[in-house]
């Protein structure tokens, strides 16, 4: 299968998820992109960071909402569904945008996702423990095949955004700070995925199946180089 990747921008409207829509000047462009997808049975492949969406509205519930935390949800008021974290809105969103474009068929894959654990001294939400706390929780989330608001018990592919921090990026700090493993392949934290905090990443990996609610969910940890970028598989 081939496909590519978008960023949250391609959207015009994503709050509330029911009202995702594409941009429409960039119909030209995207519509074959998505008959193509369509035709060839590929998927829709989308980056969304709450992370981001943190950073533009810093207050204590956004953060606890992008982190997969308690907090007390946020109603669609075009859908009447209740959504408890920002990336099954974001998800939920370009759902939306796709059927409403009458690309139902089209399935979504997370590209990449993740949390900043470092950044410059206006970057209060880049910490270790956000970090850990949200990929950790994506973790969770997706392990429990829960799906979204919109898609629900619907499992999604989704790779997390980075293995190994990108040392020799520019931009603010944050944007050389993804990785779950420094350059010198010690560990920045655990998220569980790893046999101990500090210790070196292992050469190669192989899958793992465990056994969850009675369905086989196995991981596959795959590293991908392409420009200093890496991917791991979550689920």
């Amino acid at each position: 299968q081939i496909s590519t990747v978008h960023s949250m921008a391609v959207l015009s409207s994503s709050d509330p998820p029911s009202s995702g829509a594409f941009h429409a000047d960039l119909a030209g462009s995207l519509d074959p992109v998505l008959d193509f997808l369509k035709q060839n049975g590929a998927p829709f492949m989308i980056n969304p960071y709450p992370y981001f969406a943190y950073a533009s509205d810093t207050r204590p519930e956004t953060l606890a909402f992008c982190l997969f935390q308690p907090n007390p949800g946020r109603v669609d008021a075009g859908s009447g569904l209740t959504y408890t974290n920002m990336f099954d809105a974001q998800l939920d969103a370009i759902r939306a945008a796709l059927d409403a474009k009458g690309y139902s068929g089209v399935d979504i894959v997370i590209a990449e996702t993740g949390w900043p654990y470092k950044g410059d001294a206006d970057e209060g939400g880049a910490t270790v423990d956000n970090a850990r706390a949200y990929n950790g929780n994506l973790v969770a989330h997706l392990k429990s095949q829960v799906g979204t608001p919109r898609t629900p018990g619907k499992s999604v592919d989704t790779y997390l955004f980075a293995l190994y921090d990108e040392d020799l990026k520019g931009g603010p700090e944050s944007e050389r700070s993804f990785g779950l493993y420094r350059t010198d392949l010690t560990a920045n934290y655990d998220i569980g995925l790893a046999a101990a905090p500090g210790t070196a990443a292992p050469a190669t990996v192989t899958p793992v199946t465990v056994q969850v609610s009675s369905m086989l969910v196995a991981y596959r940890f795959c590293l991908q180089s392409l420009d200093r970028m890496e991917w791991t598989s979550l689920i």
